[in-house]
């Protein structure tokens, strides 16, 4: 079998582990979270190669209907997350994210439509990346193939208890989740040649409930991209990200949303500019497939943001 062969082989069975590995003990997962792999939309596939600092800030919209005409909950969300990030030795990236959420939610009632909106600190997340393995250096490629796992948790740190007239606002408003969730995953790149390589992931997250006993369910995402320098300064992705989520457990008592969860692909092209060291960033998730519960609309996610890395 010839190096090319081998390549191919191995790149095809990661690729089926990976997505295996995701599909196996699906769970229920939470009624507005992200597609995607955050650490590769802000970082790019090779984390631990350069030792040094990272620094990200990104913007994003996300807006949904849940629920029938008459009982219909619209949300829109704009999020603000600036992310630090700090490579060890050539193994490992430590990575902080902190979120500033604003939510607007219109609850239809009959002929009667409420509005309300909340925001705040959104619950700052803390994980590890550790490169598990790759191949020897290549020359001008570098480290052709690797895999990394990734370990974490989202604290409860956000704002989840915002009231307005002495009552508290509606879970889908408020800027955190009120939760301590872990989560794990792997990922891989393959360097197909100096201007291309793909990359996957797979991440699983386990919500805990919150102190007003919503519960929102495990999340289980698989991402597959393509990723094609153009120039110098111009990069351009492809991703295909896939979602499956359940009901959301509404209280103490077990009860759960029928409006929530599913499955969802997106498609997600994305550019990358290089201005004077600063990575500048355009992407839109669009809905490509949907096999949602009950009766719900995802709209695209419009992603903008900038990266800038220092050296050690």
């Amino acid at each position: 079998m010839t190096v090319a062969l081998r390549a191919r082989h191995l790149l095809g069975s990661t690729a089926a582990v990976l997505v295996l590995g995701s599909i196996a003990p699906l769970a229920e997962a939470c009624s507005i979270c992200r597609c995607g792999d955050a650490t590769f939309n802000a970082l790019g596939k090779d984390v631990t190669s350069e030792p040094g600092w990272r620094f990200a800030f990104d913007i994003d919209r996300f807006s949904k209907t849940q629920g029938p005409p008459e009982a219909q909950d619209s949300v829109v969300e704009d999020r603000y997350t600036a992310i630090g990030a700090y490579t060890l030795g050539n193994r490992a990236l430590l990575v902080a994210r902190v979120p500033y959420a604003e939510r607007t939610l219109d609850a239809t009632d009959g002929a009667d439509v409420e509005h309300s909106q909340a925001s705040g600190l959104g619950d700052p997340e803390f994980s590890a990346q550790i490169r598990l393995w790759s191949s020897p250096l290549n020359g001008d490629l570098g480290r052709r193939l690797s895999f990394s796992a990734t370990v974490g948790v989202k604290t409860n740190w956000g704002e989840n208890d915002i009231e307005r007239d002495g009552e508290r606002l509606d879970e889908h408003v408020q800027p955190g989740t009120g939760s301590t969730d872990p989560f794990f995953g792997v990922s891989g790149y393959y360097l197909l040649n100096p201007k291309s390589s793909l990359f996957a992931s797979v991440q699983r997250r386990s919500p805990s409930a919150n102190d007003f006993g919503y519960q929102y369910g495990d999340i289980s995402l698989v991402n597959f991209a393509y990723e094609r320098k153009l120039s110098a300064k111009l990069d351009s992705v492809l991703e295909l990200n896939y979602r499956y989520s359940g009901h959301d457990r509404v209280d103490d008592a077990g009860s759960f949303d029928p409006n929530t969860g599913g499955r969802i692909l997106y498609l997600t092209p994305r550019v990358l500019v290089n201005v004077g060291g600063v990575v500048l960033r355009f992407a839109a998730q669009i809905p490509v497939a949907e096999s949602l519960y009950g009766v719900q609309d995802e709209k695209p996610v419009y992603n903008i943001g900038f990266t800038r890395s220092f050296g050690k």
